[in-house]
C-alpha cells in the first residue's frame, strides 16, 4: 500500500451516493456528512473534481434538498431516472458513468479516490493504477466494502475512523 500524499497532487473524487446512502443508514442510522468527507479525502491535496453519482426516484422535496447539501458540500452532481421494469423491478446504479468518467479524467489526476464499497470496481481500479499510471484510493465504510477492492487500492480509507462523517437522524 502506497501512502504518496503530496501539495501538490490532483485528486478526483467520484462518490457512489447509492451505496454510501445505504450503508450510513443500515450500519448507523445515519447519513453522510458530505462536507466533512470531502475534507478528509483531500487534506493537503489540490482537488480537481468531486462528483457525486445519484438517482432521482421522485421529484419530492427531501430529495431535493439532499441534492442541494450535496452541492452546497462542494460536488457535481451527475444524476440519473431511476428505471422501473414492467416486471416492477428497479434498476438504480452508475458504475459505468463513473468508471467512463474516472477514465475519461485520469490523464489529468495523479490520485483517483472511487468512494464505494463496490466490488463491481475491481477492473476500474486495476485500470487506473497500471494503464494510466494513478494512485488509486477507495473510501467506504469497511463492513460493507469488497475485500477485494481494499486489497487492490493503493490505499483503503474506513470511513467509520473518520470523526464527525455520520450524521445522526
Amino acid at each position: 500500500m502506497r501512502n504518496n500524499s503530496f501539495a501538490n497532487q490532483r485528486v478526483g473524487i467520484f462518490i457512489d451516493v447509492q451505496n454510501l446512502y445505504h450503508s450510513a443508514k443500515n450500519l448507523y442510522h445515519g447519513r453522510v456528512n458530505y462536507s466533512e468527507l470531502i475534507k478528509n479525502l483531500t487534506k493537503n491535496r489540490q482537488l480537481i473534481r468531486a462528483i457525486a453519482y445519484v438517482v432521482k426516484s421522485d421529484s419530492s422535496i427531501g430529495e431535493h434538498q439532499f441534492f442541494e447539501a450535496l452541492e452546497k458540500a462542494g460536488l457535481e452532481l451527475r444524476l440519473k431516472d431511476l428505471q422501473i421494469y414492467p416486471d416492477g423491478t428497479k434498476k438504480a446504479d452508475w458504475d459505468v458513468g463513473m468508471a467512463v468518467d474516472a477514465i475519461l479524467m485520469a490523464n489529468h489526476l495523479d490520485t483517483i479516490i472511487l468512494v464505494t464499497g463496490d466490488g463491481d470496481f475491481a477492473p476500474l481500479i486495476n485500470y487506473l493504477k497500471w494503464a494510466k499510471g494513478c494512485i488509486v484510493e477507495v473510501a467506504a465504510f469497511q463492513k460493507t466494502t469488497s475485500l477485494k477492492i481494499q486489497e487492490m487500492a493503493d490505499k483503503f480509507i474506513n470511513l467509520e475512523n473518520i470523526p464527525k462523517i455520520i450524521i445522526k437522524k
